[in-house]
């Protein structure tokens, strides 16, 4: 059994339909992971696909993907917030791309938050339900969670807690974190998730595990991804030919913020300071929304895979317009 077959990808049906995959076409398929979307693109048309991955293991994994499907598809290491550089550096000799070089895209996927595989594997201490070093790093590079949680005081902590978490009792949290590695290092999933339920009320019928928040957050943090996703946004809307389709899933409130707002910003919704003011006197909006709303799986997407209940997908299509026009430091690659 393949990792393809043991992770099923989110919306997968959808987020098809909507970059409607056509003969000669490139499209980017941002967070590779386990290679659902990049697949279902290429057996749906003779395209072009590129995608994009940080984590090392995900890169081999992809490898059998690259002989399966030589000189449509390449996968590439690296941030996808860096993706303007990443395709600059590709062997367009090899590939199937149009006009001969990766500069402008058809369509680009997105689908934000973890791996299953990388939650599945203890051993990269993404998830506190099986015991491993407490990691989480996607790239298996930088400063891990450990070093996070045994360096940073309670109030940074804290604050990791509250912003990335959205976690309530964020400096109950902190205060115990503290506490505990002064009698020993917090170097396990295990060690960090006893801490945090030592002062978390139990888990009751249809909450959701107390350690949840503090994992997402201290895994946000290390990977600074919503940084990455900030900086993927606004890459990508440089790279997306007029009439190229962006489809992003995302998975928690603050994931779906950044997109919704940035599309917002963009496209022909987007807040007006005063509707006295002529339409004209704003930029042209660079993306078209093809839905107000975002897209939910399906019910019966939801009861076959349980990640999938907190999964939404915005879709919006590239104008003839300008780069919207990215306010200074609002793009921010990963470390």
């Amino acid at each position: 059994m393949t990792p393809e077959t043991l992770h099923h990808s989110v919306l997968l049906h959808e987020v098809v339909e909507a970059l409607e995959p056509a003969s000669g076409n490139c499209y980017l398929d941002a967070t590779f992971g386990n290679g659902g979307y990049s697949r279902a693109l290429l057996e749906r048309a003779d395209c072009c696909v590129i995608a994009i991955d940080r984590d090392p293991d995900a890169i081999r994994r992809g490898a059998a993907m690259q002989d399966e499907f030589a000189g449509r598809f390449v996968l590439v290491e690296g941030c996808f917030s860096d993706m303007a550089g990443l395709l600059q550096t590709l062997p367009t000799e090899k590939y199937q791309l149009r006009g001969g070089a990766p500069d402008k895209l058809d369509g680009a996927a997105f689908d934000l938050g973890v791996c299953s595989t990388q939650l599945d594997q203890p051993e990269r201490g993404f998830s506190f339900r099986n015991d491993g070093p407490l990691d989480m790093r996607m790239s298996k590079s930088g400063a891990s969670a450990a070093d996070v949680v045994m360096q940073s005081d309670a109030e940074d902590l804290a604050k990791i807690l509250w912003e990335y978490g959205e976690e309530k009792a964020s400096r109950r949290i902190a205060r115990a974190i503290v506490t505990a590695r002064d009698s020993a290092p917090i170097t396990s999933t295990a060690q960090l998730a006893d801490i945090i339920y030592s002062v978390m009320p139990s888990k009751k019928p249809g909450q959701i595990d107390p350690a949840t928040r503090s994992f997402q957050a201290l895994r946000i943090y290390v990977n600074r991804e919503l940084d990455e996703l900030t900086g993927g946004l606004a890459a990508v809307e440089s790279l997306l030919r007029p009439g190229g389709v962006l489809a992003v899933v995302s998975f928690h409130s603050l994931e779906d913020r950044i997109v919704k707002r940035f599309l917002t910003t963009r496209s022909q919704h987007a807040a007006r300071p005063s509707r006295h003011i002529p339409d004209a006197t704003g930029p042209a909006p660079s993306f078209d929304l093809q839905a107000r709303k975002a897209i939910a799986p399906s019910a019966e997407e939801c009861r076959n895979n349980a990640r999938a209940r907190s999964a939404k997908l915005r879709v919006a299509r590239r104008t003839t317009a300008p780069v919207y026009g990215a306010t200074t430091g609002e793009i921010t690659a990963c470390g």
